[in-house]
């Protein structure tokens, strides 16, 4: 994916297409996410329709983040999410982050270089679904501002802070009807405030300036909160973008210190929002039962509800982490962007020393001279951070250089925040976030950070857990798999195992090929029940068990595996399929415990891939309270080259899907690829079924070409 060459047309084009392209397509609000040149990253460049600020926790989306907007960049096609619900089903991540109702879409913005997404909003008044009407418009749209960005003849830098595009519906001359409104406005006794889409104040009567307390000169062209310190509060910025989002209106009661409660509305549409206020009908002392809001401090600057939303959804994404891989991910993908930093390290204590885990946006050769450092060292604060479990900010290099003077020299960055990651007063490692410009850290903003790395520390700490216990299983998985399969003459072979995918455990799946002599060999495929250390060593135990009565007729050689499964008392269960390849006579002699059946490819008259049919018995170690019989099937081979594939369940199985018509689809694939080299033709198949369905389980796969 081609990135932002890092700028931005910088004429009224492009901001009168979005504002155009608001109003034609009937949505409240839009934007406009270009791609960062220096990292995965989409950041909002324009912004109709609603605040800058209201925005503010969305500012910068990683693109690898499970969202709509991410999601329609990397696919490259138009997303929609009609419903709060939809949002909370098909990205629980981004819904934790977006507790409103509203209506989204967000469409690529592609032409000579991908450039980045549309982002359109409408209220909850919008169906659920698109038209096709609609649907056009939008692609059409995205179109027009793709065109603008690319014929704009006066490029500059993307503006770190989005720019604030008016929204400019057409409207008649209201001057006479707007003067006889305000006198009318003026008469009331509650309190009526005009904001307009940046929250400023445009009108003000007399009575919400006495319950304001300032005098309307002083109110008009501010921001409410800032003009009004009572008003910085999460409860009022809440409202107020709930407000925004959804177009609906609000209606909340807060505190006027230092003991008058105001009932305040808020009435939203496309052009602003209309709020009263009036005193609350049953004033009451601060102390009594109060309504929704409760007295206190306002929280310190960085704490709003928007910047609560974003951590929710970061926390969000880290509860889904499973190995130390997915958490490095996770933060150098969503939460480095979330903070605006550019670059990130993570640490953990080895044996005495710094061990680096992860890192972002550092030079190798840096992260090469940092790792492995004494935890006492003072080439940079990480180890005291991990030792004292006491974060350290460093707003510019003459701080760090203060306390660590060689530490700008190696790093070459500019402001650091090193967050210790504990958990139960365990020190599981440091997080350090970089800047490449000087920053200041608000109380409130390390306030966050702090919480974050505990939240980083909680999922880091699980995932050490889970990728310890997943190196011991595959580890002991791997021996007990055949490191090389023993050389048999015209018989070729090449065999695959695939681990299941992210998040599950270890599996029991097997194959071997044992000699049996110069012109003639068994085959050996099967599958343990369950992803588990128990089900990796009773593979083993499978493995052994036919091994010593190889050679016997396939029937008996899975009816003593079957008594020694249930001599071993386990309550897993092995499906097995045995094969006896006598090649001097040109024939197979198979049976099967509950197994998938094998595919035989034959070239004579012209090529052609059948499913053999072979009669199944019991699983092994089902213990029937009868002894278990396995029929044996014999198949006599035709003149000229052969191919058998033998496979367990997870080449061919998925939710939903017919396992029959899978298997048929693999036999297609073996007639039209069979004559490839079987190294490569084992890796083409496992790439043929992969992207059919879900890699949720472990893929073992045996091919025997008989030549």
């Amino acid at each position: 994916m081609t990135a932002l060459d890092g700028e931005l047309p910088d004429g009224s084009s492009l901001e009168e297409t979005l504002s155009a392209t608001v109003r034609r397509t009937g949505a409240s609000a839009g934007g406009v996410y270009l791609l960062s040149p220096s990292e995965p990253v989409l950041r909002l460049s324009l912004v109709c329709g609603v605040p800058v600020m209201a925005v503010a926790p969305w500012w910068r989306v990683a693109l690898s983040a499970a969202g709509p907007l991410s999601e329609a960049v990397r696919d490259d096609r138009l997303v929609w999410v009609g419903r709060q619900e939809d949002l909370a089903r098909l990205y629980p991540n981004a819904a934790a982050g977006l507790p409103y109702r509203f209506a989204l879409a967000f469409a690529p913005l592609d032409g000579v270089r991908h450039w980045g997404a549309l982002a359109l909003v409408w209220s909850t008044s919008h169906p659920p679904s698109l038209t096709r009407r609609e649907r056009g418009h939008i692609l059409s749209s995205a179109q027009r501002v793709t065109q603008a960005l690319e014929e704009s003849p006066t490029p500059s830098i993307v503006p770190d802070q989005p720019r604030a595009v008016p929204l400019h519906p057409p409207e008649p001359d209201r001057a006479q009807a707007g003067l006889a409104a305000a006198d009318l406005v003026q008469r009331l006794p509650l309190g009526t405030l005009g904001l307009d889409l940046e929250g400023r104040i445009t009108y003000v009567n007399d009575a919400a300036a006495r319950l304001l307390g300032l005098r309307p000169e002083r109110l008009l062209g501010t921001l409410p909160w800032q003009a009004v310190p009572w008003l910085d509060t999460p409860v009022h910025e809440d409202n107020y973008r709930t407000a925004v989002f959804s177009r609906e209106p609000v209606a909340y009661t807060a505190l006027r210190p230092p003991d008058t409660w105001l009932d305040i509305q808020l009435y939203p549409n496309s052009s602003g929002i209309s709020a009263l206020l009036q005193p609350h009908r049953e004033n009451r002392p601060v102390d009594s039962a109060p309504p929704p809001v409760a007295r206190g401090p306002a929280p310190p600057e960085g704490a709003g509800t928007g910047r609560v939303h974003q951590l929710i959804h970061l926390a969000a994404a880290l509860s889904q982490t499973v190995t130390v891989a997915d958490v490095i991910h996770v933060v150098g993908d969503q939460i480095v962007p979330a903070f605006n930093a550019q670059s990130m390290v993570v640490s953990a204590a080895d044996a005495g020393r710094l061990r680096i885990i992860g890192h972002r946006g550092y030079d190798p050769r840096t992260i090469a001279r940092l790792d492995g450092l004494p935890l006492d060292t003072d080439l940079t604060p990480a180890g005291h951070v991990l030792q004292s479990g006491v974060p350290a900010f460093f707003p510019d290099r003459g701080e760090m250089t203060r306390a660590h003077p060689r530490a700008t020299v190696v790093s070459g960055k500019q402001a650091w925040a090193f967050l210790p990651l504990v958990v139960s007063d365990r020190r599981v490692g440091c997080c350090v976030m970089s800047y490449d410009r000087p920053r200041t850290f608000s109380a409130g903003e390390r306030a966050v950070l702090v919480s974050l790395g505990g939240l980083i520390a909680q999922a880091m700490d699980r995932a050490r857990l889970y990728d310890a216990k997943h190196d011991l299983a595959h580890g002991l998985q791997k021996t007990l798999l055949p490191v090389t399969l023993p050389p048999v003459p015209q018989l070729g072979v090449a065999a695959r195992y695939l681990p299941a995918a992210h998040g599950m455990d270890v599996g029991g799946d097997f194959y071997d090929l044992i000699r049996l002599g110069d012109t003639s060999a068994a085959a050996v495929i099967g599958d343990v029940q369950g992803h588990s250390i128990n089900a990796a060593a009773l593979m083993g135990q499978v493995r052994t068990a036919v091994h010593a009565t190889a050679g016997a007729r396939p029937d008996e050689v899975l009816m003593r595996t079957d008594r020694v499964l249930l001599d071993l008392e386990t309550d897993l269960f092995v499906s097995c399929l045995y094969l006896h390849v006598d090649l001097a006579e040109r024939r197979l002699h198979l049976a099967s415990a509950g197994h998938p059946p094998p595919l035989l490819r034959t070239s004579e008259p012209e090529p052609r891939t059948r499913v053999l049919d072979v009669e199944p018995g019991p699983l092994l170690g089902i213990g029937t309270g009868v002894e278990a019989t396995y029929p044996v099937t014999t198949t006599t081979l035709p003149a000229g080259p052969s191919l058998l594939a033998l496979y367990t369940d997870g080449l061919v199985e998925a939710p939903g899907a017919d396992i029959t018509e899978s298997i048929a689809t693999v036999a297609e694939y073996l007639t039209t690829a069979g004559e490839r080299p079987l190294e490569e033709l084992a890796d083409d198949l496992i790439r043929h079924a992969l992207p059919a369905h879900a890699h949720l389980d472990d893929i073992a796969l045996l091919l025997l070409r008989l030549r």
